[in-house]
């Protein structure tokens, strides 16, 4: 089973998570402040972590921008704080997932089986795709424009990808991207269509690449 980095200042909260997902065969490890959770990242690389925004010394918001300057491995958020723009910044860091506290250990834990599967989709496929002058490595999962690497996190990549060329509802691409834990958050489809626009897109107020087709939901060339 994957291995998941628990990076929250909340000692009883993690000995108790750590426990329930052991449970279920996964390897967790603990740390409870941003900076011993980078130096436990980058001794051993996780399959996800799991990151709390409200830390000393070294926040959430800081932490996941050094993850993010170094691998684009999965990360979901944990934080008390569920206003929009909170929400908005972790996405626009590169966060894959975001959960406000308090939390279902088993709402949790069907959010990571889902966000791991996405990281992991497509490890078969050993073909490129082209969308105008993107070129985008299946295999590896990489997306490049000349010599230039695009770093997208795994929901970004598999958002890019789904249904290339075909206009795509809200609705579907929440399943189909996300999974069945996220049928009533249509709401993550827009924000992350705005992020991945700001990483792809040359001018993202003329978008070349994801287009919106009205009333209908998002086409990708």
């Amino acid at each position: 089973m994957p291995n998941i980095l628990l990076i929250d200042d909340d000692t009883a909260l993690c000995e108790l998570l750590a426990e329930y997902l052991a449970n279920l065969g996964y390897t967790v490890r603990l740390a409870h402040d941003g900076g011993q959770g980078l130096r436990e990242l980058f001794a051993r690389p996780p399959d996800l972590v799991l990151l709390d925004v409200t830390m000393p010394r070294q926040d959430g918001w800081d932490t996941l921008h050094r993850i993010r300057e170094m691998t684009a491995l999965p990360v979901v958020m944990l934080t008390a704080r569920d206003e929009e723009p909170d929400v908005l910044r972790g996405f626009s860091l590169g966060a894959d997932d975001y959960v406000t506290k308090p939390f279902s250990f088993a709402q949790l834990a069907a959010r990571i089986q889902a966000v791991l599967h996405r990281a992991s989709r497509g490890d078969s496929d050993e073909h490129y795709l082209h969308l105008g002058d993107l070129e985008i490595n299946l295999a590896t999962k990489t997306v490049a424009r000349g010599a230039e690497i695009i770093k997208l996190t795994p929901t970004e990549f598999n958002l890019l990808i789904h249904h290339s060329g075909e206009v795509v509802s809200p609705e579907q691409l929440v399943r189909e991207v996300w999974g069945p834990p996220y049928t009533d958050e249509v709401g993550n489809v827009r924000r992350y269509i705005w992020h991945l626009r700001q990483k792809i897109e040359t001018d993202p107020e003329h978008p070349r690449y994801i287009f919106n087709e009205r009333g209908f939901g998002y086409r990708a060339i």
